[in-house]
């Protein structure tokens, strides 16, 4: 069957245009998944979504391939863009000539007015509070748009990168195809959707008609091998070209063994925090909540994870980010101080939390050891495992008082903290973001470090943020962990990979199978 699949490829490549031979090869990538979610990029917030999602879209500016330096952002979808003095005016005139996939037409004013104001929106976007300080989005002309912002933000060129609410779609098509948009996506980036087998792979094929050149790579099989045992097997067989890693020590000393094999180990690294709902038992008793830091050694899971993939959570903000502090006050590990502050709780027996869990190998094995140092100080997960994009749906329907979540995002502390912890981000709100604490109390400082015009006022309203919600215990940061891939060394990049905020390495057109 997959042979038949190649071939097809393979013959949909002739028939566009690319070359055969070497550079008219199928990419074969393993992803520890069951399927995917959603590929509207709007909606794309697992890793699973997010790295087939980059290989599809463009934004208006973008980060350079293989960086996620926010002063490194250049033109992408925009050939240049201007500023008012105020820093609220924003004017981008688009690159003449960008084709959509499947015969969706030239990229105009109206497609990025449209994209920006769908990303805008919580019903159309997970990331519509990132678009909070919109006032205006216009077509000045079909190649210009217009953006008017109500207050200053920290970073606008990030909010408008390759990356999340981002990303430019086509409004035809979102309009032609509705929901099914989310399975059948139309962007304009070097890749497009040829069809998603459920359970199996989703298929995509070299856009010839790329603004920046035919890629050289025909397409990519983008492969669903939930089983880290069996994604392994078939990288070791030379059945996959690219194979989602596991972030963990031993993984990388081995595979780093293989004949042949570079294993990529790379930024932003996503903090994994245990989310605790304060307004639910029973951690809305904050000595439960305090209890549940003290008990958790990050120290052992950085090494239990491998110093070369990951390093302790030091705050709630991930370390490198504008705006980071480990000066906040976060509890030590001490087992004897959680057991006391359980009993004084009304619990000196110890006690037990259901909370539902993804089946993700790898966030599902890091839950596990924390299962194993929270029963030390006598809480007990009982872990109700479901499918990862299960998962997604119930957290965010409140059905769990305690989340692991584990995430990176555009590298400044206003978006972190906005998404995770002010009140407007709270799950199951009209803005609902991913607010699984249901923790408010820092959003003045938020509120007032976003408009800013003082960088020095900037980082120590985020410092102090940061000081008020580990005082509250909005969540227990547990470790950092950077992104992993192997690939055998007939896949050339094209670019150094030192980061990617797609969560995985990018396919471009510069991407060769030798």
């Amino acid at each position: 069957m997959m042979k038949a699949l190649r071939a097809a490829l393979l013959g949909m490549a002739l028939a566009i245009g690319l070359p055969s031979g070497s550079q008219a090869q199928t990419l074969r990538v393993g992803m520890a998944a069951q399927d995917v979610g959603r590929l509207d990029p709007h909606f794309a917030t697992s890793t699973i979504d997010r790295v087939a999602v980059g290989w599809m879209f463009n934004g208006l500016v973008r980060f350079p391939p293989g960086s996620i330096d926010p002063a490194a952002i250049e033109p992408d979808l925009a050939e240049r863009w201007e500023s008012g003095a105020d820093g609220r005016t924003w004017t981008f005139f688009l690159r003449r000539g960008v084709q959509f996939h499947g015969g969706f037409g030239e990229l105009t004013a109206d497609d990025v007015v449209f994209s920006l104001r769908k990303s805008a929106a919580a019903a159309t976007s997970a990331f519509s509070a990132d678009f909070r300080a919109f006032e205006s989005v216009e077509a000045v002309d079909p190649y210009t748009v217009r953006i008017v912002l109500r207050e200053n933000v920290p970073s606008l060129l990030g909010i408008l990168t390759n990356y999340s609410g981002g990303y430019i779609v086509s409004k035809r098509a979102v309009e032609q195809k509705g929901e099914g948009f989310a399975r059948a996506p139309v962007g304009t980036g070097p890749f497009a959707l040829q069809g998603v087998t459920p359970n199996q792979s989703a298929e995509l094929v070299a856009h010839a008609g790329y603004f920046r050149g035919k890629p050289q790579i025909a397409g990519i099989s983008y492969r669903f091998i939930p089983s880290d045992a069996s994604r392994d097997l078939a990288f070791q067989n030379k059945e996959l070209d690219l194979n989602y890693g596991r972030a963990d020590q031993t993984w990388a000393t081995r595979v780093r063994a293989l004949p042949g094999v570079t294993v990529d180990v790379f930024e932003p690294a996503e903090l994994a925090m245990l989310h605790l709902n304060i307004t639910q038992a029973p951690f809305n008793d904050i000595r439960v909540r305090q209890a549940m830091a003290h008990a958790v050694n990050r120290a052992e899971l950085s090494r239990w994870r491998g110093p070369d993939v990951s390093r302790p959570g030091q705050s709630l903000v991930p370390r490198g980010y504008l705006g980071f502090t480990a000066e906040n006050g976060l509890p030590g590990h001490d087992v004897a101080k959680a057991k006391a502050l359980l009993a004084e709780a009304g619990y000196p027996n110890g006690l037990t939390i259901k909370v539902i869990h993804t089946q993700l190998p790898e966030m599902l094995n890091m839950m596990q050891v924390v299962q194993q140092q929270l029963r030390r100080a006598g809480i007990t997960l009982d872990l109700q495992v479901v499918e990862h994009a299960t998962f997604h749906q119930q957290i965010r329907q409140d059905l769990s008082p305690l989340v692991y979540y584990s995430a990176a995002r555009f590298p400044v502390a206003d978006i972190y903290l906005s998404q995770f912890f002010h009140g407007r981000s709270i799950v199951k709100t009209p803005t609902a973001v991913t607010n699984f604490s249901h923790c408010n109390q820092a959003d003045a400082q938020i509120d007032a470090a976003r408009v800013s015009t003082d960088p020095a006022a900037q980082l120590k309203l985020w410092a102090e943020a940061q000081r008020t919600l580990v005082k509250e215990v909005c969540a227990v940061p547990l470790v950092e962990t950077l992104l992993v891939f192997a690939r055998r060394d007939t896949l050339d990049y094209g670019y150094k990979l030192v980061g990617s905020m797609g969560l995985g390495p990018q396919i471009t057109e510069q991407s060769r199978l030798r």
